[in-house]
């Protein structure tokens, strides 16, 4: 790496191109909760080595946060919420009280309190691979359709949202997918070669909402302009026969994500009539509207539905939302 940045600043390219390497959430002996974050003892001296590079070349140190494999360790139906940026009720940092209520900010902070344990808290960090399988061997928990597509679809808006992680708050981390392509020819389980956005035959595995303004074949260039696909729905309301406890933990987690609900508390604009469903209705409707009008942010564990009818201007008046 040091002979790489030599030979950059030696073209006049020091200042442009960053060199920087990979590595797995293994360098890392503790993790939870995120704000314990330590590297292995072992690998600190070549650790401190690499890190002095990085900062004084501005670089940034890259990971491969994966929530899929913590899942898998852990395939409880709540731990896939939490994995999937989908509704749950969080897990609070018991160093610092700070409130998770997603996997990837959870390892992407685990890092950082690694990085500042050793003094380099300022490097950057970057997100050099993650992603979700659409398939795997009938012996792997987690691999599908539906699940890759949530966890890249919600990665997506949550990045875009700009909220950032407990730690980094109010920027988002530079991340890559992985991968664009799946790879048929790889070794290991079925799901080593089913992360790919697009099939071996360069058929779309699943649409996450990046779609080329053109009809033409995928294109393998990293440039390719994407824009937002576009959706024509214009609310998001809960499913009839959903309990409160669940609307409740959707309104809870909707409001933990940056949204403004203070209209929904008391003396608010909406906060009458005075009902869960109401006050989930204006939530999960406003999380729809800000973060994207894409089916995966009108999800909620399948507890939300869309709907292109005002449900204001129901008759019942179940619901109350702002003007869009």
């Amino acid at each position: 790496m040091r002979n790489l940045q030599n030979a950059l600043n030696a073209a006049s390219l020091g200042g442009k191109i960053r060199v920087s390497t990979v590595h797995s959430m293994a360098v890392l002996t503790q993790s939870d909760p995120p704000s314990s974050g330590l590297f292995n003892p072992a690998l600190q001296d070549t650790l401190k080595q690499l890190l002095t590079l990085l900062k004084d070349n501005k670089a940034p140190f890259t990971i491969n946060p994966y929530p899929f494999f913590a899942y898998q360790s852990d395939p409880r139906p709540e731990t896939l919420a939490f994995c999937l940026f989908q509704p749950n009720s969080g897990r609070v940092d018991s160093g610092n009280g700070k409130l998770y209520t997603n996997m990837f900010d959870a390892q992407v902070d685990a890092v950082h309190s690694a990085l500042s344990a050793m003094g380099f808290q300022d490097v950057e960090i970057v997100v050099a691979e993650t992603g979700w399988p659409s398939r795997g061997d009938s012996n792997e928990v987690g691999p599908s359709v539906e699940n890759a597509k949530a966890y890249n679809g919600n990665l997506i808006t949550h990045l875009r949202s700009l909220v950032g992680s407990p730690l980094m708050p109010g920027k988002s981390v530079e991340t890559y997918i992985f991968a664009l392509y799946d790879e048929n020819l790889k070794p290991g389980p079925g799901s080593e070669r089913a992360f790919g956005l697009f099939k071996t035959d360069l058929s779309m595995s699943y649409d996450v909402g990046l779609a080329k303004s053109s009809q033409q074949t995928p294109s393998t260039s990293p440039t390719a302009p994407v824009t937002p696909a576009p959706n024509t729905a214009g609310w998001c309301v809960p499913k009839a026969g959903v309990s409160d406890n669940q609307l409740q933990s959707n309104i809870d987690y909707a409001c933990s994500q940056g949204i403004d609900c203070r209209p929904i508390q008391p003396g608010g604009a909406c906060f009458e009539p005075n009902t869960v469903a109401s006050h989930a209705a204006f939530a999960m409707n406003l999380y729809y509207q800000t973060f994207g009008r894409n089916q995966w942010n009108c999800d909620f564990s399948q507890t939300a539905t869309l709907t292109s009818q005002n449900p204001s201007n129901f008759s019942s008046h179940l619901f109350s939302f702002p003007p869009l």
